[in-house]
């Protein structure tokens, strides 16, 4: 329910572009690409308007992906190889 959601009675995750869990900021593209953005093709529904940098403003403004799983684990992200580095902007298509 939208109470309990509100006072986090809920079990699950919440990692967010940019953050240890999911480092990649250009992730958040792919969720504004996800919701209904405006006319400008940047703001949603929301009024949260997403930079040419992926920052989020006005700057009080969080984005993330929300799991309600018992089982949802956060991965610890440690140095990431030169290989990895490779694929995944290869997978990506980015220089």
């Amino acid at each position: 329910a939208n109470e309990d959601l509100i006072k986090e009675q809920y079990v699950g995750i919440r990692p967010a572009p940019g953050y240890p869990a999911c480092p990649d900021h250009t992730e958040k593209g792919t969720l504004f690409d996800l919701l209904d953005r405006g006319d400008d093709g940047q703001t949603g529904l929301s009024g949260v308007f997403l930079t040419v940098s992926y920052g989020l403003f006005p700057a009080a403004s969080v984005s993330g992906w929300y799991f309600a799983l018992p089982e949802a684990q956060f991965l610890a992200v440690g140095k990431i190889d030169m290989d990895l580095f490779e694929s995944y902007t290869a997978r990506k298509g980015q220089d």
